[in-house]
């Protein structure tokens, strides 16, 4: 029997065999399949082979994406179910694949063979993806030679190591951290989560509530313990987290050598490549036009929230010093001044609106506002899984397949933190079969679990993200573009590709949908209006600092990877943008970048301004949904088929710009956005 034939990442079945993957199947199946995309390297570069863009896809295409699909699948396992045997066989393979991708887009054939294509020929979507594949070339370092080319290779084998071993610390010490406490010591804290909290004591064998670093567990008792030493040291654990500042037992987790070494790395990266800086080399496949453009947008709206934010500040240190005997508050007092302030001004608690929002009655409403705006349905489905909390859904129009998904929303250990969207498969008129494939996602969230038979409760914040998520999830799916290259997500500039996550955002603000997706867990009955009316009225709290912290992340990142000299250390970088931007100064032990994963392991190095960059064109976007509502409130459907069409239905096919103009009508502005957030001068 051949290998193929047993091994799951191997066989040809439409969804990847989540149920069936072990770790030994990971280094056989990724060996064969670097072969046959090797070989089939070699064969469309022969001098001999069309320089045809359907021929190319027809070999070197149809061979990358069985790679991309196996490899994808065991990326996916290795951030939602985490052991040693499987990290060890992924960072066995790690190597190879990054060799392969990279010697692929640096091979000097291949440019010369997408070159000779005649791109008359093409569509619209065609000439895209060629366009871009010929920028991206230059970028991988197709145009180096001799051992610039070798030493390119070496970096980024070297890199994808680096970011591999970041994550894996920030989760082990994430994962690891646990503090045992009384109950008179969580006075305050939710009854759900002091539950959840006492579970996993007796799980472990233990008295007492087991309180965790992960954000279920963390970010409540921040929020509503009464005791002040309590969350002084859940803070001080939190945010030293993989740093030299962090306990003696878990100094091996420490990611400031990976950080420097990672910084260095990609300067010289950027060099190679015949640019000043990193950010430079990250900002060439954006809309932005230079990281100096980037820097002046991050100012200019820093200058805009701070007397917001200044004013935040002045109001919480008054309601502290009047109403909580704080005369002088500490960095970890901050999240429980603000939940205490927000409930004495708003009269309501985050904690009574989460009763309403159970998982299955939002997930109800959440689809139910996609099929209406949207003219599709969405059904369960079967598919293979790694986890007995995933679901497996389709979306149909007209009866149509037009995309599927996973769904696994709850946290765990092995499953690393945050929420996030993948793809498993890009729609794509496939060369090989003549054959539609439609796309399909994963989405990812880290919400606690339902404890005592009942079901999850999630904030209004989980509510957002989940929504957020699936703004991605539908980028992806909706894709009426049939060149993969440059459908859905694909080549889309990055500092676009948050449009539809934060557009999805706006309606949890919205009382049409959100009222059909709230049950109080024990009543059942829906979130009452003056309750939701309280919400609304408490949208725009603490914005200006909210803002200021995106910034300061969003600077920070600029600033390592353009102006800073990455031989040196990187921590006065940190502090030179906190002394400009914050308005609260975090203690000096204060370790953030240490677990800064966006820009250290996850694809946002110089480019974590998008969030901040998108959010102008989604407020922009979802203003001329509250220019055409119905008198109910209600969107109108005609502007959501427009949206469809224009954004979410173009993908990667052409420059985003022209997508949101071919929407609006016009560029965007960042008028919406100070508006949306309760910052504007009017």
């Amino acid at each position: 029997m051949t290998m193929s034939s047993t091994n799951p990442l191997l066989q040809t079945a439409e969804l990847p065999l989540f149920d069936q993957i072990k770790p030994e199947h990971v280094n056989a199946a990724v060996d064969q399949l670097l072969s046959a995309a090797s070989d089939a390297l070699e064969k469309v570069t022969q001098e001999a082979f069309p320089a045809e863009w359907q021929a190319i896809a027809k070999v070197l295409d149809v061979c990358t994406e069985r790679l991309s699909s196996a490899w994808g699948a065991v990326s996916h396992l290795n951030s939602v179910a985490d052991s040693p045997e499987l990290r060890a066989a992924y960072n066995d393979a790690l190597p190879k694949v990054t060799e392969f991708w990279t010697r692929l887009g640096s091979d000097e054939r291949l440019y010369a063979k997408y070159k000779a294509v005649n791109s008359a020929q093409l569509d619209k979507a065609q000439q895209q993806a060629l366009k871009n594949a010929l920028r991206n070339f230059v970028l991988g370092g197709a145009e180096l030679q001799g051992e610039n080319k070798q030493r390119y290779a070496a970096i980024q084998e070297r890199m994808a190591e680096l970011s591999q071993k970041f994550s894996e610390n920030a989760l082990d010490a994430t994962d690891r951290f646990s503090l045992f406490v009384t109950e008179a010591e969580l006075a305050g804290v939710p009854e759900d989560v002091k539950n959840t909290a006492r579970a996993a004591a007796e799980k472990e064998g233990q008295s007492g509530y087991k309180l965790t670093l992960k954000m279920p567990c963390y970010l409540p008792v921040m929020q509503f313990a009464a005791s002040s030493e309590l969350r002084q040291k859940l803070y001080q654990a939190y945010v030293t987290r993989s740093s030299d500042q962090a306990d003696a037992q878990f100094a091996e987790l420490d990611n400031g050598k990976l950080i420097q070494e990672i910084l260095q790395l990609r300067q010289e990266e950027a060099k190679l490549l015949g640019y000043q800086n990193f950010a430079e080399v990250s900002v060439a496949t954006k809309m932005a036009d230079s990281p100096a453009k980037v820097i002046a947008f991050l100012r200019d709206l820093s200058m805009r929230a701070r007397p917001f934010a200044e004013k935040d500040l002045q109001d919480m240190r008054q309601f502290a010093a009047e109403h909580l005997n704080l005369q002088n508050p500490q960095a970890w007092d901050w999240p429980y001044i603000g939940e205490k302030l927000k409930e004495a001004r708003y009269s309501f608690s985050e904690q009574e609106v989460k009763q309403y929002f159970t998982a299955p009655k939002v997930l109800q409403g959440l689809f139910k506002i996609i099929e209406t705006l949207f003219e599709v349905s969405i059904r369960p489905d079967t598919a293979p899984v790694w986890h007995p909390a995933v679901g497996f859904y389709r979306i149909e129009r007209n009866g149509q397949l037009v995309g599927q998904f996973y769904l696994d929303p709850p946290a765990r250990a092995g499953k690393r933190g945050g929420a996030w969207m993948d793809d498993v498969r890009s729609r794509w008129l496939r060369p090989d079969t003549g054959l539609l494939q439609t796309p399909v996602a994963h989405l990812v969230c880290n919400f606690a679990e339902g404890v005592d038979g009942n079901p999850p409760l999630l904030t209004h914040d989980d509510v957002i993200t989940l929504f957020h998520e699936f703004g991605h999830g539908l980028h992806h799916m909706l894709t009426q573009v049939n060149e993969r290259d440059v459908s859905g997500i694909s080549g889309v500039e990055w500092d676009a590709v948050e449009l539809p996550s934060q557009f999805m955002e706006n309606f949890c603000w919205e009382w049409p949908v959100i009222k059909h997706m709230t049950a109080h867990v024990k009543t059942e009955q829906s979130l009452p209006k003056a309750l939701f009316d309280k919400m609304v009225a408490a949208k725009n709290f603490q914005s200006g600092l909210q803002t200021l912290r995106q910034i300061e992340f969003a600077l920070l990142d600029m600033l390592l990877h353009s102006e800073h000299n990455p031989h040196d250390d990187f921590m006065p970088v940190l502090h030179k943008v906190r002394a400009e931007v914050a308005v609260i100064q975090p203690p000096e032990f204060n370790r953030m970048a240490h677990t800064f994963s966006h820009i250290f392991a996850g694809g946002y190095a110089a480019g974590y301004y998008s969030y901040k960059w998108a959010e102008v064109l989604s407020a922009d976007a979802y203003e001329a949904f509250e220019e055409t509502a119905q008198p109910d409130g209600s969107p109108n459907l005609e502007t959501g088929r427009r949206y469809r069409q224009a954004i979410l239905e173009a993908g990667g096919s052409r420059p985003a710009l022209d997508s949101f103009i071919a929407f609006r009508g016009r560029e965007p502005s960042i008028n919406a956005l100070l508006k949306h957030q309760g910052m504007s001068a009017s």
